[in-house]
């Protein structure tokens, strides 16, 4: 692992070498002049409603289109539209506070965003609706990490994690309720209130925001950062971004590399993902601190967040998915059904939070990977076509047990050994990774539910033959349930239609429970790289160097 104690490269993270040598004393005697849990509350409001805003459009999107004179594939680009842009300015929340103060950026984002959120609730046609919501997401791309980073310098190293809890319930429920509120919202008054809910929660957190938080003295704003702004490092995060999330939103729809279309943007993620790398390696001035990425406990915090974002975006659309297409739920019947699992996990967050005061963030991941692979297992055998309302609440309840550990200990340990002036680097790049994995493992879970579905369809098929004495005596049934119970004279021909529309239910089904299965043993490799985490003193923190 790299040493602590190596300089970071000027500018990295918004402090020059100079300022640096005075930081330690400083952060020795600082605390808010607010009580930090008021401003963990407030800034956890703006990341909020920010992170529903990712989800809440989803089941509204057949409105909007319908009301904008667009096609439903056309209405799709309302959630990539926001998706890019967000994806783009997550990481970029270290540069801007350096330029303007975190303090500036977070109240900035939070203004753009609301003014946003009225425009797309205003908006008379599909094109300036995908201009507006391109603005909102760039607003909604700052809150999140600027509200972990905020939380993170504003409470002592052995009570971050009960702040991280609260984090943790953003980021894990707000994605979880959004289908469910936008699905409400939509039928029961019109899909722009959607946007316009944002408005009073926007100026609330602004006034919030304005009198409770203030800048710690080692975030000092440079107004001249603005003119040495690394233009290129921007392009290249723009068209690595663009790419992917097109890419994988458009994929399905468009039968992935098979299409021109996607081959094209998944050529410009790779490009710019690569040039990305190489050019802020070697800028003096980097828009992203890709040299944190030295530290291994960083790293590897990085990389488990991606995949803890992945399991939780994949579970979210997963379950909710299973019980409209095959379970026959509505979307607001489906989120009713997740709600237990959102009460499981306010009660769990806190005492995962105040584990971490006590237990190593190593051994809390470990036991939370160890969790979620049982949860995968037991969601694989209880996922059936035959499940009742209670049995996928429970579902979703187990499922979420697991989440808070992870979470919050991955996040914990992340800022570990690190500068406490890095620490809106540490935050735009762990919220990055999670969005990331998010995007990647909703594409891949769900393209892989569509690809073993048509692999049981196939298996499944090879039993329906004329000579099967099995189906025979089902078609026969069916024959005689349909043409001499009801006087259909076309019983055999809607015997088989019934016959064929059981197959394809049960291969879906099985298409989920292999998806399950395949969660359950990405969880066991989680497992393994979660041992490779420093073991830290519970309740370290940002500059803590005992790691061993």
């Amino acid at each position: 692992m790299s040493d602590l104690s190596t300089p970071l490269p000027a500018g990295a993270g918004g402090a020059s070498a100079v300022a640096r040598g005075a930081v330690p004393d400083v952060q020795a005697t600082w605390k808010p002049r607010t009580n930090p849990w008021l401003i963990a509350a407030t800034v956890a409001l703006a990341a909020f409603m920010e992170v529903l805003d990712t989800s809440i459009a989803n089941v509204a999107l057949p409105h909007i289109a319908g009301s904008l004179g667009a096609s439903t594939d056309q209405g799709t680009w309302v959630l990539t539209s926001y998706l890019v842009s967000n994806a783009i300015v997550l990481p970029l929340g270290a540069w801007a506070s350096s330029v303007m103060g975190r303090k500036n950026f977070f109240l900035f984002c939070i203004v753009i965003f609301t003014v946003a959120s009225f425009l797309c609730g205003a908006a008379p046609s599909l094109p300036l609706l995908l201009l507006f919501r391109v603005l909102q997401g760039a607003g909604g791309g700052g809150l999140q990490p600027m509200a972990q980073a905020i939380m993170a310098d504003s409470f002592e190293p052995h009570k971050r994690g009960q702040a991280f809890a609260l984090y943790g319930l953003v980021a894990v429920l707000a994605p979880s309720i959004g289908p469910t509120l936008g699905g409400w919202i939509t039928d029961n008054f019109t899909w722009r209130w959607i946007f316009f809910i944002n408005i009073p929660v926007g100026l609330l957190a602004f006034v919030l925001v304005t009198r409770l938080v203030d800048d710690p003295p080692w975030i000092k704003p440079d107004r001249s950062r603005l003119g040495r702004m690394d233009y290129l490092g921007l392009s290249f995060l723009t068209i690595a971004m663009g790419g992917m999330q097109i890419m994988l939103d458009k994929g399905e729809e468009n039968d992935w590399f098979a299409s021109s279309f996607i081959r094209l943007f998944a050529f410009l993620f790779v490009a710019g993902m690569v040039g990305l790398v190489i050019w802020e390696l070697r800028a003096k001035n980097p828009i992203i601190n890709l040299r944190l990425f030295r530290f291994k406990n960083f790293a590897i915090c990085c990389f488990l967040m991606m995949l803890v974002g992945g399991v939780l975006n994949a579970n979210t659309v997963l379950q909710p998915q299973f019980m409209q297409q095959l379970l026959g739920y509505n979307a607001t019947t489906a989120g009713l059904a997740l709600t237990a699992g959102g009460i499981a996990l306010v009660i769990v967050m806190p005492l995962a939070g105040i584990a971490t005061s006590k237990i190593s963030a190593r051994t809390l991941a470990v036991g939370g990977f160890i969790m979620f692979t049982f949860t995968f297992r037991y969601a694989a055998a209880v996922t059936s076509l035959d499940m009742s309302f209670s049995q996928s609440s429970w579902l979703r309840v187990v499922q979420m047990l697991p989440l808070p550990f992870c979470f919050i200990s991955i996040t914990n340990a992340a800022y570990v050994g690190m500068p406490k002036e890095e620490s809106n680097q540490v935050a735009g790049l762990i919220n990055f990774a999670r969005n990331i994995g998010g995007s990647i493992l909703i594409a891949i879970t769900n393209a892989q539910v569509t690809s073993r579905a048509m692999w049981h369809q196939q298996h499944l098929q090879s039993d329906m033959q004329a000579g099967m004495p099995g189906y025979q005596q089902h078609l026969q049934a069916l024959q005689g349930f349909l043409g001499n119970t009801f006087g259909d004279p076309n019983g055999a021909g809607r015997a088989l239609a019934s016959l064929y529309n059981q197959l394809n239910n049960q291969a879906q089904m099985q298409g989920y429970q292999d998806v399950y299965i395949e969660l359950s043993w990405m969880s066991v490799c989680l497992i393994l790289l979660a041992f490779m985490l420093s073991s830290n003193r519970p309740g370290q923190g940002p500059g803590a160097s005992a790691m061993h």
